[in-house]
């Protein structure tokens, strides 16, 4: 796995060196190459301001069309990468929002996880209600727990709408290719 902090340099061409690296390593120990947040490395090119921008996204290009192993890049902003970069991805997945149905079981799987009880049926329609739920939410809910005790599955759910409020939107998810 990579991440940004990884691969980025503030020295003009190490970037291109780093991502080169990255799959020649993955290569030479059979390892799958996982890219976190690969709109980092593969903006638009039309958006380029520096030079450096255009050669770092010609960089990741160039090395995902010779790289003969399996490749996996996530990003929840799709529609910004560049377009050349999806046609070098032979799977695209779009992971959407959870069903209502996921929520319902995934919140009664985190109270129990808390200890705080069984959400009560009447709670359902609230939480039916908070469209766009996704796993994060639960997790950045049940971390903040740490920091401000949840007691009770209302509250919880309280929290998840808080975070769907926060965010405005219903989003997908993910992205994983091969």
């Amino acid at each position: 796995m990579k991440r940004a902090s990884d691969l980025l340099s503030a020295f003009v061409g190490d970037n291109e060196r780093n991502i080169a690296s990255a799959f020649r390593g993955a290569e030479r120990e059979g390892a799958v190459l996982l890219i976190d947040e690969i709109d980092t490395f593969l903006l638009d090119r039309r958006s380029a301001q520096r030079h450096w921008e255009v050669s770092m996204v010609n960089e990741m290009l160039t090395q995902m069309e010779c790289h003969d192993g399996i490749f996996i890049a996530s990003t929840n902003q799709i529609d910004a990468l560049d377009k050349a970069a999806l046609r070098r991805f032979d799977v695209k997945i779009r992971f959407c929002a959870m069903r209502p149905e996921q929520a319902w079981e995934l919140l009664r799987r985190q109270c129990a996880l808390l200890g705080i009880g069984e959400p009560d049926a009447g709670l359902l329609p609230a939480v039916q209600r908070l469209g766009g739920l996704v796993p994060g939410d639960f997790a950045t809910v049940s971390r903040r727990s740490r920091l401000s005790a949840i007691t009770c599955p209302s509250a919880y759910a309280a929290a998840l709408a808080e975070e769907c409020a926060l965010r405005g939107d219903q989003r997908t998810i993910g992205f994983a290719v091969r």
